[in-house]
């Protein structure tokens, strides 16, 4: 568990430290006070969202179905031939819980059976449901998720619930590692005409995606050895078989589309079958010279590749086959050249690359995840090591808890992850997918390739909210990500920019929480930054941004507009100090990489910086590529209210729902309550101001069994108080406090702790502190 739930800076009277950057929260009674959790079970329905703001991004069809809400009990197919109980897991499936056995090969035919059975007939308003049992169901396969409108469902996130134990067996790790052994080497693993970059960004215990093989490549695949197969599935979407080239439009031949535009023009050449209204389309600019040029990166910089750096998911709104021409249900974001070339740049590395409209042949859609926890397994290794470690523990074991590729309207909630091998949740080509009220925590890599973030990559027009990340590298939107609201999410690592033009972002009322401790130089093995190169001796701000000349070792620099509003950052600058607010300004909008009419790179004099570390605290208002011009006095750009929502649904079960014990069952964990004397408390005092001061306190489990509940009482002096706590239940007796845990962190594992903060008004500190 984490070292830091998330802090409220209270009050202080500390000295501005940079205009618009650090500030301090001067009023006791203003909004930053709030309790600085995240704010689960939200309202997040169209009725709910504000109307869109003249002069901003649109942000009002982010999420499952532009706004609908998630699914309950109403949406689920009434046929039992699509439900598929706990029981019939067990009766049908083999898949039994505490029996220790591989439940691999019954739950991947589960999801088939629904596959086969049920997606042709289901819909969004009538989905499949497989529940899975209460206690421990073992995975050593990646699980491949490619049926449409199906729910997995477990028995909880609890202690009680559902536990998805995945040990990744040999066909599933990693056989191909570069030359020092530090990371996963995807070019180096390959298969005929297959290499391991087919599947970025990897394997995970599920894959939300397409299993489909191109015809081209039916031979390859069949021949293929069992740790290679996955290289080749998925290949009827991939833009070099999928993709269409285009042709100039009317009057400026040199590109297909301008930004703005809605109408993409198609080449003269092609079949338009997969074409058709209400389908999906990722719009890819080719890399140019001069697209280079305008993010300050120039050949002398480092490699440039000839990608589509600018893309998106669009549906169809209409196909005009005479005209060859097909008409997006919003505008582009992004000038698309016909070529590399077409722009007036010379070629890069001497070839023109093309762009392209590439249909999802065979879009995943409507797949939910709820209600159980999954964590990745590594025998010899100890999760404690991984806290404040940015390197890679296991590379060969970089799997990812939940994948999305070339899926939509798809969702994650109620999840707990502990300990996956890198990213809890990632994506890669998604749209429109809603991840809500999850708690992520920790990964086994963090370090070299990129490891160990909650990413969100090449995703569009979705909704991160009420998320708790612990013990991740980062929080990021990256890789052209466009659209997406993260609204109400509390993490303890920064909110990262990651590169490759992702822009229209809106991020908002989050609590983001970064200790001294979070720097890429907190690294035991296989450490590094993405690019290559070596860690930094900068420490992580709560918000990182990708310059050009830094970021081009992996994609290109950030895009414009992501906006940031009313959130509460804070950050330890050095070790062992209090944490100072950043961008506290609650009601100003702050539009990174905008000029207040254009994108602008941001600068220091007029000068583009060539790297974001070490210039965190700089101004780039006043026309440096942040426009702080504008102001909002409501709570969220996104929403119209923060009452909750309807609460996540809760597994109902079966008459037959415990299956049939097995005859030697290893439940696990333990649910037992730990004996007396295995808890510790400890505080630690986070920030303090003339009249008052904000404390974390922390409970450690230091048995092997795993706690249900905690409870710390402690006394106050008189003229000393709690003015504020979160995550925890307070109780009040004169001058003697008692705090219970809530929902979500009551249950502590063996060596891990669980935490809660208060705010006090008055100078007095706790004594005669107590836990049980």
């Amino acid at each position: 568990m984490s070292q830091r739930s998330v802090r409220l800076l209270a009050a202080t009277t500390a000295t501005l430290l940079m205009a618009g950057v650090f500030a301090a929260v001067h009023d006791p009674g203003s909004r930053a006070l709030r309790p600085a959790a995240a704010l689960t079970s939200l309202d997040l329905t169209s009725a709910n969202r504000r109307t869109p703001i003249a002069g901003l991004y649109d942000w009002s069809k982010a999420g499952y179905r532009a706004g609908a809400a998630l699914p309950g009990p109403a949406e689920i197919n009434p046929s039992a031939t699509c439900q598929i109980t706990a029981a019939e897991l067990a009766s049908q499936f083999g898949v039994v819980a505490n029996d220790s056995a591989d439940d691999s090969a019954g739950l991947q035919a589960a999801i088939d059976y629904a596959r086969t059975n049920c997606s042709a007939g289901a819909s969004y308003t009538r989905l499949s449901l497989i529940t899975l049992p209460a206690g421990t169901l073992r995975v050593s396969q990646q699980l491949g998720v490619d049926a449409d409108y199906l729910i997995i469902r477990g028995a909880g996130s609890g202690v009680s619930g559902t536990r998805i134990v995945f040990r990744p067996d040999a066909n599933t790790r990693y056989d191909a590692l570069t030359p020092d052994g530090s990371d996963w080497d995807e070019d180096g693993m390959t298969s005929g005409s297959a290499k391991g970059g087919w599947i970025w960004p990897g394997r995970g215990l599920f894959r939300v995606q397409s299993r489909g093989v191109h015809s081209s490549y039916a031979s390859e695949y069949a021949a293929a050895p069992a740790n290679r197969r996955d290289l080749f599935e998925g290949t009827v979407n991939v833009h070099w078989k999928a993709g269409l080239k285009l042709r100039g439009k009317p009057g400026d031949t040199a590109f297909a589309a301008r930004t703005g535009d809605t109408v993409v023009y198609l080449a003269s050449s092609g079949s338009l079958a997969a074409f058709t209204a209400g389908s999906l389309v990722n719009v890819r600019a080719a890399n140019s010279l001069s697209f280079y040029a305008q993010q300050d990166i120039q050949p002398a910089d480092g490699t440039l590749q000839n990608i589509h750096m600018r893309q998106q998911i669009f549906t169809v709104a209409a196909v005009d086959t005479t005209n060859r021409t097909i008409t997006l249900d919003k505008p582009l974001e992004y000038d698309v050249p016909v070529t590399s070339t077409s722009d007036g740049s010379a070629a890069i590395d001497g070839a023109v690359y093309d762009s392209k409209a590439s249909p999802i042949v065979d879009p995943v859609l409507g797949v939910g995840f709820e209600n159980f926890t999954l964590t990745q397994e590594m025998p010899g290794l100890n999760p404690a090591d991984a806290v404040h470690n940015y390197g890679n523990m296991s590379p060969a074991d970089q799997m990812h808890g939940i994948v999305f590729k070339w899926a939509a309207n798809s969702w994650v909630r109620g999840i707990r992850t502990e300990m996956t091998g890198s990213h809890p949740i990632v994506t890669e080509e998604a749209y429109r997918l809603q991840i809500v009220d999850n708690y992520l925590d920790g990964s086994w890599n963090k370090g070299k390739g990129g490891n160990g973030y909650f990413r969100g990559s090449r995703v569009w027009d979705s909704v991160y909210a009420g998320n708790v990340t612990r013990n991740l590298r980062h929080f990021t939107f990256q890789w052209s990500a466009s659209g997406n609201v993260a609204i109400g999410n509390d993490f303890d690592s920064d909110v990262n920019l990651h590169g490759g033009w992702e822009r229209n972002n809106l991020i908002e009322l989050n609590t983001v929480t970064v200790p001294y401790e979070h720097r890429s130089g907190s690294c035991s093995a296989n450490c590094g930054e993405e690019g290559g190169g070596g860690p930094d001796a900068s420490t992580w701000f709560p918000i990182w941004w990708a310059a050009g000349k830094k970021a081009v070792k992996w994609s290109g620099s950030s895009g414009p507009r992501n906006v940031f509003f009313n959130n509460t950052m804070t950050k330890q600058v050095s070790a062992g100090t209090a944490y100072t607010p950043y961008y506290a300004d609650h009601q100003r909008i702050y539009q990174f990489g905008w000029s207040g009419t254009a994108w602008r790179h941001l600068a220091v004099a007029g000068t583009p910086i060539p790297d974001w570390s070490g210039r965190e605290q700089l101004t780039y208002t006043g026309g440096n590529g942040i426009d702080a011009t504008r102001t909002d006095a409501g709570q969220s750009l996104f929403l119209r209210g923060l009452t909750p929502g309807l609460p996540s649904p809760t597994p109902t079960a079966s008459p037959s729902a415990s299956p049939s014990p097995s005859p030697s069952p290893s439940p696990s964990p333990s649910v037992s309550p730990p004996p007396s004397g295995c808890l510790t408390v400890r505080t630690v005092k986070t920030s303090t101001w003339s009249t008052g001061y904000g404390m974390d306190v922390f409970i450690k489990n230091n048995c092997a069994t795993t706690t249900l509940a905690w409870n710390v009482q402690f006394d106050l002096p008189a003229g000393t108080t709690v003015a504020s706590h979160w995550s925890a239940t307070k109780t009040q007796s004169g001058q003697h406090f008692t705090f219970v845990n809530v929902s979500f962190n009551g249950d502590i594992r063996a060596g891990q702790e669980e935490d809660f903060g208060f705010n006090a008004s008055g100078t007095g500190n706790p004594v005669n502190l107590t836990v049980r």
